[in-house]
């Protein structure tokens, strides 16, 4: 796969959220999207990004941003997370990583000297029309929404 680009059309995706319940980027047409990869949940980083969307949460709906999570975790680790942190936005569960594979965000890590395959964090937003407006490679992870909308103007 390529790698993806600001301004070209988000790859679709369908994939299932904690719930089991299928989730489609098409569900998100005419919304803005914020459709974010983190590598687990309930560690340190992940929580931080999450607790900082969440507790934007009605400010990112105040200007039509719909927010979506996804992780390899399985769907009874995102019910807990989202149930420990009461987040109130979707999890995917990517366990086969094709939504990861699919917008290039399962790769190499290096972790103290020690390589390994793994999510990579990143941030997509996704405008009305499916085109990619903004891609974050390096996440503000205790700062993220504000990261977000300053970036956006």
């Amino acid at each position: 796969m390529s790698e993806l680009t600001e301004g070209q059309k988000a790859p679709e995706f369908e994939a299932k959220d904690q719930n089991g319940n299928t989730v489609k980027l098409s569900d998100f047409a005419e919304k803005k999207l914020i459709l974010y990869f983190y590598p687990k949940d309930d560690t340190p980083g992940c929580t931080a990004e999450s607790c900082n969307l969440r507790d934007n949460y009605e400010a990112l709906l105040e200007k039509g941003f719909a927010v979506l999570g996804v992780s390899a975790d399985g769907e009874k680790s995102h019910q807990k997370f989202i149930t420990k942190y009461q987040l109130p936005f979707p999890l995917i569960s990517d366990v086969d990583k094709v939504v990861a594979n699919a917008y290039g965000t399962w790769g190499e890590k290096k972790f103290m000297g020690r390589k390994y395959m793994g999510m990579n964090r990143y941030t997509f937003v996704i405008d009305e029309t499916g085109a990619i407006q903004k891609i974050f490679s390096k996440v503000e992870t205790g700062n993220h929404t504000q990261q977000i909308l300053a970036a956006l103007g």
